[in-house]
Protein backbone atom coordinates (compact mmCIF):
# COMPACT_ATOMS: atom_id res chain seq x y z
CA UNK A 1 0.00 0.00 0.00
CA UNK A 2 1.45 3.42 -1.10
CA UNK A 3 1.58 5.84 1.91
CA UNK A 4 -0.36 8.76 2.18
CA UNK A 5 1.96 11.92 2.19
CA UNK A 6 1.83 13.54 5.89
CA UNK A 7 2.96 17.55 6.52
CA UNK A 8 3.53 18.22 10.38
CA UNK A 9 2.75 22.37 10.70
CA UNK A 10 4.88 23.47 13.90
CA UNK A 11 7.00 20.75 13.07
CA UNK A 12 9.78 22.14 15.39
CA UNK A 13 7.94 21.86 18.60
CA UNK A 14 7.70 19.75 21.13
CA UNK A 15 4.11 17.93 19.81
CA UNK A 16 5.60 18.32 16.46
CA UNK A 17 8.69 16.18 17.31
CA UNK A 18 6.23 13.71 19.04
CA UNK A 19 4.50 13.57 15.37
CA UNK A 20 7.57 12.86 13.83
CA UNK A 21 8.93 10.31 16.32
CA UNK A 22 5.38 8.38 16.02
CA UNK A 23 5.30 8.52 12.27
CA UNK A 24 8.96 7.14 11.71
CA UNK A 25 7.76 3.69 10.66
CA UNK A 26 4.46 4.07 10.27
CA UNK A 27 2.55 1.49 7.86
CA UNK A 28 0.22 4.22 6.31
CA UNK A 29 1.40 7.53 6.74
CA UNK A 30 4.99 9.04 5.57
CA UNK A 31 6.16 12.29 6.64
CA UNK A 32 6.90 14.50 3.60
CA UNK A 33 6.99 18.00 4.37
CA UNK A 34 7.68 19.88 7.91
CA UNK A 35 6.45 23.65 8.02
CA UNK A 36 7.20 26.16 10.70
CA UNK A 37 7.82 29.85 11.73
CA UNK A 38 9.54 32.37 9.09
CA UNK A 39 12.75 31.62 10.91
CA UNK A 40 13.43 28.33 11.00
CA UNK A 41 12.07 28.03 6.89
CA UNK A 42 15.05 27.73 4.72
CA UNK A 43 16.66 25.54 7.46
CA UNK A 44 17.09 21.98 7.10
CA UNK A 45 15.01 20.31 10.09
CA UNK A 46 17.96 19.23 12.16
CA UNK A 47 19.44 22.65 12.13
CA UNK A 48 16.02 24.53 12.79
CA UNK A 49 15.96 22.21 15.53
CA UNK A 50 19.34 22.53 17.04
CA UNK A 51 19.90 21.11 20.28
CA UNK A 52 15.58 21.39 20.75
CA UNK A 53 15.19 18.02 20.28
CA UNK A 54 12.99 16.33 23.13
CA UNK A 55 12.18 12.83 22.37
CA UNK A 56 14.11 9.76 24.39
CA UNK A 57 14.38 8.64 21.12
CA UNK A 58 16.70 10.16 17.92
CA UNK A 59 15.62 12.46 15.34
CA UNK A 60 14.64 10.23 12.48
CA UNK A 61 17.66 10.07 9.16
CA UNK A 62 14.67 10.62 7.24
CA UNK A 63 13.97 14.01 8.22
CA UNK A 64 16.97 15.63 9.11
CA UNK A 65 17.87 17.05 6.32
CA UNK A 66 14.20 17.48 4.83
CA UNK A 67 13.91 21.49 4.55
CA UNK A 68 12.09 23.00 6.72
CA UNK A 69 8.59 25.15 4.62
CA UNK A 70 7.09 28.32 5.98
CA UNK A 71 3.74 27.46 7.60
CA UNK A 72 1.79 30.33 6.26
CA UNK A 73 2.68 29.59 2.55
CA UNK A 74 0.02 27.75 2.80
CA UNK A 75 -0.49 26.85 -0.87
CA UNK A 76 3.12 25.69 -1.36
CA UNK A 77 2.95 23.28 1.95
CA UNK A 78 0.00 21.78 1.04
CA UNK A 79 0.03 20.95 -2.66
CA UNK A 80 2.48 17.86 -2.57
CA UNK A 81 0.76 16.21 0.55
CA UNK A 82 -2.21 14.52 1.28
CA UNK A 83 -3.43 15.57 4.75
CA UNK A 84 -1.63 17.96 7.82
CA UNK A 85 -0.92 17.18 11.15
CA UNK A 86 -1.13 20.73 12.99
CA UNK A 87 0.68 21.68 16.00
CA UNK A 88 1.44 25.42 15.52
CA UNK A 89 1.93 28.20 18.16
CA UNK A 90 0.32 31.01 17.38
CA UNK A 91 -2.57 32.78 18.30
CA UNK A 92 -6.18 31.43 18.89
CA UNK A 93 -7.47 33.28 15.64
CA UNK A 94 -4.15 32.31 13.72
CA UNK A 95 -4.84 28.74 14.07
CA UNK A 96 -8.77 29.14 13.82
CA UNK A 97 -7.58 31.00 10.15
CA UNK A 98 -4.67 29.30 9.11
CA UNK A 99 -6.28 25.60 9.73
CA UNK A 100 -9.56 26.68 7.41
CA UNK A 101 -6.89 27.97 4.95
CA UNK A 102 -5.40 24.59 4.92
CA UNK A 103 -8.52 23.05 4.61
CA UNK A 104 -9.80 25.28 1.64
CA UNK A 105 -6.92 23.36 -0.53
CA UNK A 106 -8.75 20.26 0.02
CA UNK A 107 -6.16 18.88 2.76
CA UNK A 108 -7.69 17.64 5.41
CA UNK A 109 -6.14 18.84 8.77
CA UNK A 110 -5.75 17.30 12.37
CA UNK A 111 -5.16 19.00 14.82
CA UNK A 112 -3.73 19.11 18.52
CA UNK A 113 -4.41 22.93 19.09
CA UNK A 114 -7.58 23.93 20.78
CA UNK A 115 -8.45 26.65 18.43
CA UNK A 116 -11.45 24.99 16.85
CA UNK A 117 -12.50 22.58 19.70
CA UNK A 118 -15.47 24.46 20.27
CA UNK A 119 -16.12 25.01 16.31
CA UNK A 120 -19.59 23.64 16.15
CA UNK A 121 -19.31 21.25 13.21
CA UNK A 122 -15.46 20.13 14.11
CA UNK A 123 -15.34 16.50 15.59
CA UNK A 124 -12.85 16.59 18.80
CA UNK A 125 -12.33 12.97 18.61
CA UNK A 126 -11.60 10.17 21.18
CA UNK A 127 -11.55 7.77 18.71
CA UNK A 128 -12.26 4.66 20.76
CA UNK A 129 -15.56 6.97 22.55
CA UNK A 130 -16.97 8.87 19.99
CA UNK A 131 -15.87 7.66 16.14
CA UNK A 132 -19.63 8.45 15.15
CA UNK A 133 -19.00 12.19 14.83
CA UNK A 134 -16.95 12.26 11.81
CA UNK A 135 -20.39 12.21 10.47
CA UNK A 136 -20.08 16.38 10.95
CA UNK A 137 -17.35 16.26 8.71
CA UNK A 138 -19.92 16.23 5.87
CA UNK A 139 -21.63 19.83 7.32
CA UNK A 140 -18.08 20.95 7.87
CA UNK A 141 -17.24 20.63 4.24
CA UNK A 142 -20.55 22.44 3.24
CA UNK A 143 -19.76 24.91 5.20
CA UNK A 144 -16.08 25.25 4.02
CA UNK A 145 -17.25 25.11 0.42
CA UNK A 146 -14.66 21.79 0.12
CA UNK A 147 -15.09 18.32 -1.46
CA UNK A 148 -12.43 16.64 0.72
CA UNK A 149 -10.86 19.49 2.94
CA UNK A 150 -11.85 19.44 6.64
CA UNK A 151 -10.64 20.22 10.35
CA UNK A 152 -10.78 17.39 12.97
CA UNK A 153 -9.42 17.78 16.45
CA UNK A 154 -7.93 16.05 19.32
CA UNK A 155 -9.03 17.23 22.80
CA UNK A 156 -7.00 18.60 25.81
CA UNK A 157 -4.51 15.73 27.11
CA UNK A 158 -5.52 15.99 30.38
CA UNK A 159 -9.16 14.61 30.15
CA UNK A 160 -7.46 11.31 28.42
CA UNK A 161 -7.21 10.27 32.25
CA UNK A 162 -10.76 10.24 32.98
CA UNK A 163 -13.43 11.00 30.35
CA UNK A 164 -12.78 7.33 28.50
CA UNK A 165 -13.73 5.91 31.98
CA UNK A 166 -16.81 8.30 32.54
CA UNK A 167 -18.37 7.48 28.84
CA UNK A 168 -17.56 3.99 29.32
CA UNK A 169 -19.90 4.13 32.34
CA UNK A 170 -22.47 5.95 30.75
CA UNK A 171 -25.60 2.89 31.44
CA UNK A 172 -25.48 4.19 34.97
CA UNK A 173 -25.73 7.81 34.56
CA UNK A 174 -22.36 9.43 36.00
CA UNK A 175 -24.01 12.63 37.72
CA UNK A 176 -21.31 14.53 39.01
CA UNK A 177 -17.87 14.29 39.61
CA UNK A 178 -14.90 16.36 41.09
CA UNK A 179 -11.31 15.86 39.30
CA UNK A 180 -7.93 17.01 40.58
CA UNK A 181 -5.21 16.80 37.27
CA UNK A 182 -2.18 16.31 37.97
CA UNK A 183 -0.02 16.88 35.07
CA UNK A 184 3.15 16.92 33.64
CA UNK A 185 5.53 19.38 32.19
CA UNK A 186 5.78 18.44 29.29
CA UNK A 187 2.22 19.28 28.49
CA UNK A 188 3.87 23.20 28.74
CA UNK A 189 6.00 21.34 26.11
CA UNK A 190 8.88 21.87 28.35
CA UNK A 191 11.65 19.23 29.68
CA UNK A 192 13.58 19.65 32.91
CA UNK A 193 16.72 21.09 31.18
CA UNK A 194 14.38 24.20 29.96
CA UNK A 195 12.45 24.30 33.15
CA UNK A 196 14.85 23.48 36.01
CA UNK A 197 12.59 25.67 38.36
CA UNK A 198 10.36 23.03 38.09
CA UNK A 199 12.50 20.31 39.62
CA UNK A 200 10.88 19.64 43.04
CA UNK A 201 8.18 22.11 42.66
CA UNK A 202 4.23 22.02 42.42
CA UNK A 203 2.20 25.28 40.60
CA UNK A 204 -1.32 25.12 41.38
CA UNK A 205 -2.21 27.11 38.48
CA UNK A 206 -2.54 25.78 34.57
CA UNK A 207 -4.16 28.37 32.45
CA UNK A 208 -7.26 27.58 30.60
CA UNK A 209 -7.25 24.23 31.82
CA UNK A 210 -10.01 23.95 34.45
CA UNK A 211 -12.29 24.83 31.79
CA UNK A 212 -11.13 22.28 29.15
CA UNK A 213 -11.53 20.05 31.97
CA UNK A 214 -14.82 20.71 32.95
CA UNK A 215 -16.35 21.45 29.31
CA UNK A 216 -14.73 19.45 26.57
CA UNK A 217 -15.57 16.09 28.03
CA UNK A 218 -19.36 16.94 27.30
CA UNK A 219 -18.54 17.51 23.70
CA UNK A 220 -17.64 14.51 23.26
CA UNK A 221 -20.80 12.90 25.42
CA UNK A 222 -22.31 15.19 22.94
CA UNK A 223 -24.54 14.67 20.02
CA UNK A 224 -25.11 15.58 15.88
CA UNK A 225 -28.18 17.52 15.36
CA UNK A 226 -28.40 16.94 11.90
CA UNK A 227 -31.27 20.05 11.55
CA UNK A 228 -28.09 22.50 12.71
CA UNK A 229 -25.55 20.48 11.54
CA UNK A 230 -23.70 20.61 15.01
CA UNK A 231 -22.23 18.81 17.89
CA UNK A 232 -25.06 19.76 20.87
CA UNK A 233 -23.10 18.96 24.02
CA UNK A 234 -24.08 16.90 26.46
CA UNK A 235 -26.11 18.24 29.49
CA UNK A 236 -24.08 16.01 31.97
CA UNK A 237 -22.39 14.83 34.22
CA UNK A 238 -21.62 18.49 35.64
CA UNK A 239 -17.77 18.66 36.34
CA UNK A 240 -15.34 20.34 38.51
CA UNK A 241 -11.72 20.26 38.32
CA UNK A 242 -8.66 21.58 39.79
CA UNK A 243 -4.74 21.44 37.32
CA UNK A 244 -2.05 21.17 38.79
CA UNK A 245 1.86 21.29 36.98
CA UNK A 246 3.80 18.47 39.03
CA UNK A 247 7.43 17.78 38.51
CA UNK A 248 6.73 14.52 35.95
CA UNK A 249 8.70 14.99 32.62
CA UNK A 250 5.37 12.62 30.82
CA UNK A 251 1.94 11.55 32.18
CA UNK A 252 -1.08 12.98 33.65
CA UNK A 253 -2.79 11.76 36.27
CA UNK A 254 -6.61 12.28 37.65
CA UNK A 255 -8.02 11.49 41.02
CA UNK A 256 -11.94 11.46 40.69
CA UNK A 257 -14.52 11.59 42.84
CA UNK A 258 -17.82 10.38 41.21
CA UNK A 259 -21.93 10.29 41.60
CA UNK A 260 -24.32 7.85 39.45
CA UNK A 261 -28.19 8.06 39.42
CA UNK A 262 -28.17 4.73 38.88
CA UNK A 263 -25.13 3.41 41.74
CA UNK A 264 -23.41 0.55 39.85
CA UNK A 265 -21.48 -2.25 42.06
CA UNK A 266 -17.28 -2.23 42.35
CA UNK A 267 -17.12 -5.31 40.19
CA UNK A 268 -19.50 -3.81 37.46
CA UNK A 269 -17.50 -0.90 36.96
CA UNK A 270 -14.23 -2.60 36.70
CA UNK A 271 -15.58 -5.25 34.49
CA UNK A 272 -16.91 -2.58 31.96
CA UNK A 273 -13.68 -0.88 31.49
CA UNK A 274 -11.68 -3.94 30.92
CA UNK A 275 -14.37 -4.96 28.27
CA UNK A 276 -14.52 -2.36 26.62
CA UNK A 277 -13.27 -2.25 23.32
CA UNK A 278 -13.91 0.60 20.52
CA UNK A 279 -13.58 0.89 17.00
CA UNK A 280 -9.71 1.74 16.87
CA UNK A 281 -9.96 -2.32 18.11
CA UNK A 282 -12.47 -3.73 16.06
CA UNK A 283 -10.70 -1.94 12.52
CA UNK A 284 -7.11 -3.06 14.19
CA UNK A 285 -6.02 0.53 13.31
CA UNK A 286 -2.06 0.58 13.50
CA UNK A 287 -1.96 2.68 16.56
CA UNK A 288 -4.68 1.29 18.47
CA UNK A 289 -4.34 -0.10 21.57
CA UNK A 290 -5.22 -3.65 21.20
CA UNK A 291 -6.48 -3.71 25.43
CA UNK A 292 -7.52 0.37 25.60
CA UNK A 293 -8.25 0.29 29.35
CA UNK A 294 -6.15 -1.46 32.53
CA UNK A 295 -7.31 -1.86 35.72
CA UNK A 296 -4.95 -2.42 38.50
CA UNK A 297 -6.31 -4.06 41.94
CA UNK A 298 -2.65 -2.86 43.33
CA UNK A 299 -2.97 -0.14 46.24
CA UNK A 300 -0.18 1.77 44.88
CA UNK A 301 -1.02 1.89 40.64
CA UNK A 302 -0.96 3.02 38.42
CA UNK A 303 1.99 4.97 39.07
CA UNK A 304 4.15 7.01 35.95
CA UNK A 305 6.87 5.65 35.89
CA UNK A 306 5.52 2.07 35.63
CA UNK A 307 3.03 2.95 33.84
CA UNK A 308 2.79 5.67 31.42
CA UNK A 309 4.04 3.56 28.67
CA UNK A 310 1.04 1.34 28.76
CA UNK A 311 0.30 -0.07 25.05
CA UNK A 312 3.32 1.93 23.96
CA UNK A 313 1.65 5.12 25.66
CA UNK A 314 -2.07 4.50 23.72
CA UNK A 315 -3.32 3.00 26.56
CA UNK A 316 -5.05 4.50 29.75
CA UNK A 317 -4.35 2.91 33.37
CA UNK A 318 -7.40 3.42 36.15
CA UNK A 319 -6.65 2.47 40.01
CA UNK A 320 -7.76 2.94 43.28
CA UNK A 321 -11.61 2.47 42.57
CA UNK A 322 -13.42 2.21 46.04
CA UNK A 323 -16.75 3.70 47.18
CA UNK A 324 -15.98 7.20 48.90
CA UNK A 325 -17.99 8.67 51.64
CA UNK A 326 -19.18 11.45 50.09
CA UNK A 327 -19.56 10.49 46.72
CA UNK A 328 -20.21 7.12 45.44
CA UNK A 329 -16.98 6.14 44.21
CA UNK A 330 -13.56 7.50 43.81
CA UNK A 331 -10.70 6.61 41.61
CA UNK A 332 -7.35 7.22 39.77
CA UNK A 333 -6.40 7.40 35.89
CA UNK A 334 -3.23 7.74 34.29
CA UNK A 335 -2.46 8.62 30.27
CA UNK A 336 0.02 9.67 28.45
CA UNK A 337 -0.10 13.35 27.81
CA UNK A 338 1.93 13.67 24.40
CA UNK A 339 1.25 10.31 23.26
CA UNK A 340 -2.31 9.08 23.97
CA UNK A 341 -3.31 12.89 24.92
CA UNK A 342 -1.23 15.11 21.98
CA UNK A 343 0.12 13.74 19.11
CA UNK A 344 -0.52 10.22 19.40
CA UNK A 345 -4.11 11.16 20.01
CA UNK A 346 -3.88 12.87 16.58
CA UNK A 347 -2.45 9.99 14.79
CA UNK A 348 -5.37 7.37 15.83
CA UNK A 349 -7.81 9.83 14.78
CA UNK A 350 -6.56 10.67 11.30
CA UNK A 351 -6.12 6.41 11.44
CA UNK A 352 -9.61 6.66 12.04
CA UNK A 353 -10.55 8.74 9.80
CA UNK A 354 -8.62 7.32 6.92
CA UNK A 355 -10.41 4.01 7.41
CA UNK A 356 -14.05 5.86 6.90
CA UNK A 357 -12.66 7.16 3.90
CA UNK A 358 -12.46 10.77 4.76
CA UNK A 359 -8.74 10.91 4.56
CA UNK A 360 -7.07 9.69 1.08
CA UNK A 361 -4.71 10.27 -1.81
CA UNK A 362 -4.74 13.87 -3.72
Amino acid sequence: MEKLKVAILGGTGMVGQRFIALLEDHPWFEVTAIAASPRSAGKTYEEAVGDRWKMDTPMPENVKNMKVMDVSDVSHVAEGVDFCFSAVDMTKDEIRRIEEEYAKTETPVVSNNSAHRWTEDVPMLIPEINPEHTDIIEYQKKRLGTKNGFIAVKPNCSIQAYAPAVYIWRKWKPSKLVVSTYQAISGAGKTFKDWPEMVGNVIPYIGGEEEKSEKEPLKIYGHIDRESGKIIPAKGPKITSQCIRIPVLNGHTASVFIDFEEKPSKEELIDALVSYSGEPQKLELPSAPKQFIQYFTEDDRPQVTLDVDYERGFGISIGRLREDTVFDYKFVGLAHNTVRGAAGGAVLGAELLKAKGFIKAK
